[in-house]
């Protein structure tokens, strides 16, 4: 029998397994972040994660920090915020709503509706673990750190008095613990202390265990909610031929010939309303299962595990003499624009984040991903349900990540529990509604104030992802799961839609067009445009659903009813897309707002479109033009995948130069807001794919949007809905070759220019295309 790869590491020696791991794959030079000088901030640290817990590594030289998260480690505990005064106070807010009192609208939901407590829980971290290196001192040379986005394997490497020094980090998806490797050239040079830093006030460091350090304790509160979520981590050290002393609450280590710490993180979350976990007991056992493996062991595992994801897309994107700098100097100098590698590095850095913070059995990827460094991080470091957590998940399906969207939609099941308390309490309607954001509790109702939080079309959004997941690779199965979500969410807004007194139509009352005030008295008022939309997909995708597993057909003929009496989008006086049902985006304060709600339609959804509404594109496109190119980080990603809908390459490029760019990418490539998001890190691999492929129900449309900037390059793996797997090379500008896998004898719609082919899948699940198959 042939030996595979796989089987030949086997066998190999540990030492020269840990060279293999550590190898830069010869085909894959670029994928990879890497930089001559330590980390001096949070933003300049390498993320390493495996869905569940994450590190940030600094690369020290004298000092190492590793910074700590576990995703179920929030502020507070199981708790219901809606003000029980909300039901009383709906209809007189509607009534003022429509009469065009929207600052007393306000005030009434501000003392009556909105949630109790105001804000929701927090994300936090769990401090750091030092490793203070007593025998490094000196200036060193060859410094360099590292991470390799085809391994998931951090480094640091440099040379002191003749002695060189690496460590390595992974975080291990197989295994649940973060693995530190320490080693020098010379024997016995291994000599440092270990411990933990940022402990909070009610935690506990135990160093009782000889070679383990362990710190416990409980969560933060949330204002006036105790926080009950108990938590333990471990820290074991592993030093052949060296000695693991306790000091106070340290470990010192000396005389190692090399050293492998071993970290693992728990909490007692188990549910959103369940937190009786025994985090000691877990792990204690992982720690004791991965301590039977070698660091090389466990990094291999480490790696397989990420590659099976990772490597299911590539992208080329041409190159330059720039692709050679290392990678802060890339950012720094970014707005030359000669360094189209880099662009392929982010999109390939987004890929890597989702795997690292969103895998099946963890929290969804939040607004920072998995990674935080504060108790009390910015926006709590919640999902944010408006657009940010949406956002994250825009690259999941299209290139290939289906698995990581499984979070998300556990996420939706627990909210439609918590959201039908909401929708019953606070609104006295059937079906379930989540407003702007949630937290780890599944807290639905609405939060920061009514010109912010007062929007209740959270859950339907999310309800988008859910049906994308079953377009995107068909079951049965799936789709029987989700459709109570679909359905509940639907019959919320059944309950809830008001008749608009001037027109007839059907609209949403409360709302807001996300946090944009429209220069009437604040931000809240009926039947904004995004609702509409959203509310069209909701619908479409409900009845499509209800459709395809024959049955519920009395529901969907209501729904399909009530979706035809929504009020449609219109064009205003400027010849913008109106953001409001009334013409009132010229009198906004914020003429360049960082939101664009209402084209929602256009990105993500695609009920406009250049060729079916050509009316409402160029609506949306002035509505672009007003709007302006530059914004936050996550705004300034929106941006470019709106451009490349509307099928303007070169506009969306010079967009996405800005995001590369050092005011809105920070060293270590995270998303400058600023501060760091990382919704603008998967909105842009987002907005990179779509200038690349387009799919509308069984229509692919090849390089729709592709820059003058990219004249060569090629990309595989993508992803269609219908289960097609595309692979597609240009050059010159022009399309080389497009070679689909999809199920057999199925038929797609492919467009390339202004030339539509319709052609049918082969026997064997396989057609390749050329220049000529569209002439």
């Amino acid at each position: 029998m042939a030996l595979t790869r796989r089987g030949l590491l086997a066998l190999l020696p540990a030492g020269l397994v840990a060279g293999v791991v550590r190898a830069r794959p010869a085909q894959r030079p670029r994928q990879r972040l890497w930089y001559r000088a330590p980390a001096s901030a949070w933003t300049e640290a390498l993320p390493v994660g495996n869905g569940r817990i994450g590190a940030m590594i600094f690369g020290g030289i004298g000092q190492e920090r590793l910074q700590l998260n576990e995703d179920s480690f929030w502020s507070g505990a199981p708790y219901d915020p809606v003000n029980p005064q909300a039901l009383g106070a709906m209809a007189e807010m509607r009534r003022r709503i429509f009469a065009g009192d929207i600052a007393g609208a306000e005030a009434l939901a501000d003392a009556k509706v909105m949630a109790q407590p105001l804000s929701q829980a927090a994300y936090q971290t769990l401090g750091s673990l030092l490793i203070e290196m007593s025998g490094a001192k000196g200036d060193p040379t060859g410094y360099e750190r590292s991470l390799d986005l085809d391994t998931g394997l951090a480094e640091t490497l440099f040379t002191i008095a003749g002695v060189t020094y690496r460590r390595r980090v992974v975080a291990c998806p197989v295994n649940q613990v973060i693995a530190v490797h320490l080693s020098a050239s010379r024997g016995g040079m291994i000599n440092c202390r270990l411990a933990w830093d940022q402990v909070g006030a009610d935690w506990s460091v135990d160093a009782t265990a000889g070679d383990t350090l362990r710190l416990s304790g409980r969560n933060g509160d949330h204002g006036p909610i105790k926080g009950a979520l108990r938590f333990d981590m471990r820290c074991k050290a592993v030093c052949p031929g060296g000695q693991v002393v306790r000091d106070g609450e340290g470990l010192v280590v000396s005389g190692g010939d090399e050293m492998t710490l071993l970290i693992a993180m728990a909490t007692s979350y188990k549910w959103f309303d369940d937190v009786s976990g025994d985090p000691a007991a877990v792990t204690a056992a992982q720690i004791a299962a991965a301590q039977t493996q070698s660091f090389a062991q466990v990094a291999v595992q480490a790696r397989d595990e990420h590659r099976r994801l990772f490597r299911r897309v590539s992208i080329d994107l041409g190159t330059s003499a720039a692709a050679e700098l290392p990678t802060d100097e890339r950012v720094r100098r970014s707005g030359a624009g000669d360094d189209p590698a880099l662009a392929a590095l982010y999109f390939d850095f987004g890929r890597y984040l989702l795997i690292a913070s969103s895998r099946p059995g963890s929290q969804p990827a939040n607004l920072q991903g998995i990674w935080n460094d504060s108790a009390s991080p910015p926006w709590g470091s919640k999902y944010t349900i408006n657009i940010n957590t949406q956002m994250n998940y825009w690259p999941a399906e299209t290139t290939a990540l289906p698995e990581c969207v499984e979070p998300l939609i556990q996420m939706v099941r627990e909210m439609a529990v918590t959201g039908a308390r909401t929708a019953r309490t606070m609104y006295g309607a059937r079906g379930w509604v989540a407003h702007h954001n949630v937290d780890l509790w599944r807290a639905t109702a609405p939060i920061d104030g009514a010109q912010f939080g007062l929007w209740p079309m959270g859950g339907a959004w999310l309800c988008g992802h859910l049906w994308d997941h079953y377009e995107y690779r068909p079951d049965a199965a799936y789709l029987v799961s989700i459709y109570p979500l679909l359905k509940g969410a639907a019959l919320f807004f059944l309950d809830t839609l008001q008749v608009d007194p001037r027109t007839g139509h059907l609209v949403t009352n409360p709302s807001m067009s996300p946090e944009n005030p429209h220069g009437h008295g604040g931000t809240l008022d009926y039947a904004p445009t995004m609702d509409m939309q959203i509310l069209a997909d909701l619908f479409d995708a409900t009845v499509a659903a209800a459709g395809l597993l024959d049955g519920d057909k009395p529901f969907a003929d209501e729904v399909v009813a009530a979706r035809a009496r929504l009020l449609p989008m219109q064009v205003g006086r400027q010849g913008q897309l109106q953001e409001w049902p009334q013409d009132w985006d010229a009198d906004a304060p914020d003429q360049q707002h960082r939101h664009v709600s209402h084209l929602y339609g256009l990105y993500p959804s695609r009920l406009i479109d250049v060729d079916r509404t050509p009316d409402l594109a160029r609506a949306a496109r002035r509505s672009l033009e007003i709007r302006g190119d530059k914004a936050t980080g996550w705004a300034t990603a929106w941006r470019i995948n709106l451009w490349a809908r509307l099928r303007e390459g070169n506009r969306a490029h010079g967009i996405l130069n800005f995001l590369l760019g050092p005011e809105r990418t920070y060293p270590n490539l995270f998303d400058a807001h600023p501060p760091f998001q990382i919704d603008g890190n998967f909105g842009g691999t987002a907005g990179i794919v779509e200038m690349l492929l387009q799919n509308y129900g069984d229509t692919i449309h090849l390089l729709p949007a592709l820059p003058d900037a990219w004249p060569n390059g090629a990309v595989t793996g993508l992803r269609t809905r219908g289960d097609c797997t595309i692979d597609v090379a240009w050059q010159d500008g022009g399309l080389q070759s497009a070679r689909l896998r999809a199920p057999p004898k199925t038929m797609r719609t492919v467009r390339w220019g202004a030339t539509v082919r319709q052609v049918e899948i082969g026997a064997e699940g396989a057609i390749t295309l050329s220049p000529s198959s569209f002439r």
